[in-house]
């Protein structure tokens, strides 16, 4: 509905400075307040089915105000509520018990998704908008955000994922009177549109293969059918635990941390040289010629750091699988660079925290922070269409076509 011209000319013809308009007792504000106060009155007209000075046939009738303060982000909003005789009425734009404006919550969880702290988030809104929150106002709203999180974690999947990264982090939690690091284990899809979703978040004391075969599971038991392709990290026993859940699946080590393994002990000096090095092996149009390139990486380095040709090649059977693929599928599968990105992101929110209360605060944290990236994604993998054509050929008869 537009405002009339004339209307808006009348309410700035005092205006002098931006303070008339947003300030403590602004137009703004106080305009706020007049809507307010005049809905609720119409939503008591309704209520009653008559006028104010009407007459009543019904036996209720008005009966004062009762005052309220809203949190705003306008500042602290005093507003004057109707009430009815029987206390019957039940207003609609201002709830009884609500005590924040439409918007003032979503403020917070902003906020609080970003990582900053409840000390921080205190101070913002007391400096931006000169209002004062309590450590518990802030908890309470964050906390209803978990019932939307536990929907998240138990909602349906799709049938099928062609790509799934998965991968961990480490967070400080509270437990036992004690700080310890977990691992919050996150699992990344690829759907058939190309597009990434987080399949969810689990927290456990340590990474292992055992629990991530509880991940496995759970994933199989909210309705994934088939996974083409598993990016995983060098994690002993992980793809034994992937293919005792999903037996067709193709798993594949994810390149970045083997190279990233192998600089371990390397000297500074000859980390430039044995990355490029490795290169060759990683880099290599075929299979064949990557053993060649793996043959000459041992022929030149084993001497100083023969652990990396012996690592290379016990690991060789999960490592070699991205060959067999053509270019657009290589690029997307042989590092798990898709989750490593998003736990960059998550690793930016939680490092404010000390620590966090117990799994059940981190797994609220980490939730917000994934749907605040989760907005980004909206595009499908790089010329993903060539690609599925391509799995659709790889994997013949388990990617339906439309």
């Amino acid at each position: 509905m537009a405002i009339r011209l004339e209307l808006i000319d009348e309410l700035i013809k005092d205006y002098k400075k931006p303070e008339d308009i947003t300030g403590e007792n602004g137009l703004l504000k106080q305009l706020t307040k007049a809507i307010i106060e005049r809905t609720l009155a119409a939503e008591l007209t309704h209520h009653l089915g008559y006028e104010k000075n009407g007459i009543s046939d019904k036996g209720n009738a008005r009966n004062g105000h009762t005052p309220k303060t809203l949190k705003s982000d306008q500042g602290d909003l005093p507003i004057e509520v109707p009430r009815d005789r029987t206390g019957e009425f039940e207003p609609q734009l201002i709830k009884k018990g609500q005590r924040r404006w439409t918007g003032f919550d979503d403020k917070i969880l902003s906020m609080y998704a970003r990582g900053m702290t409840t000390r921080d988030i205190q101070a913002h809104l007391q400096d931006m908008y000169r209002v004062e929150v309590s450590p518990e106002l802030i908890s309470t709203v964050t906390a209803e955000v978990m019932e939307e999180v536990k929907e998240w974690q138990n909602r349906p999947l799709e049938e099928l994922y062609t790509i799934v990264y998965l991968d961990a982090i480490w967070v400080k939690i509270r437990d036992e009177g004690h700080v310890v690091n977990k691992a919050a284990y996150l699992a990344i899809g690829i759907r058939l549109d190309g597009c990434k979703d987080v399949l969810g978040i689990w927290i456990e004391k340590e990474e292992g293969a055992k629990f991530w075969l509880k991940v496995i599971t759970e994933l199989h038991n909210r309705g994934v059918k088939d996974i083409l392709i598993a990016c995983v990290d060098g994690l002993k026993g992980f793809p034994e635990a992937i293919e005792s859940v999903f037996p067709h699946t193709q798993v594949q080590l994810c390149i970045v941390h083997m190279v990233r393994n192998s600089l371990r002990y390397v000297s500074y000096k000859d980390r430039k040289a044995v990355v490029a090095d490795l290169k060759t092996v990683y880099q290599a149009p075929t299979e064949d010629v990557a053993k060649n390139a793996l043959t000459a990486f041992e022929q030149k380095w084993d001497s100083q750091y023969s652990f990396i040709g012996k690592t290379w090649r016990s690991n060789w059977s999960r490592l070699c699988p991205f060959y067999a693929y053509p270019a657009d599928i290589r690029r997307v599968i042989y590092t798990t660079n898709a989750i490593e990105s998003m736990n960059n992101g998550l690793r930016k929110v939680t490092k404010n925290r000390g620590a966090f209360p117990n799994d059940e605060s981190a797994v609220k944290l980490l939730y917000m922070a994934i749907r605040n990236l989760m907005k980004k994604w909206t595009m499908p993998i790089q010329n993903w269409g060539t690609a599925l054509n391509q799995l659709s050929i790889i994997f013949e008869g388990r990617v339906p076509l439309k």
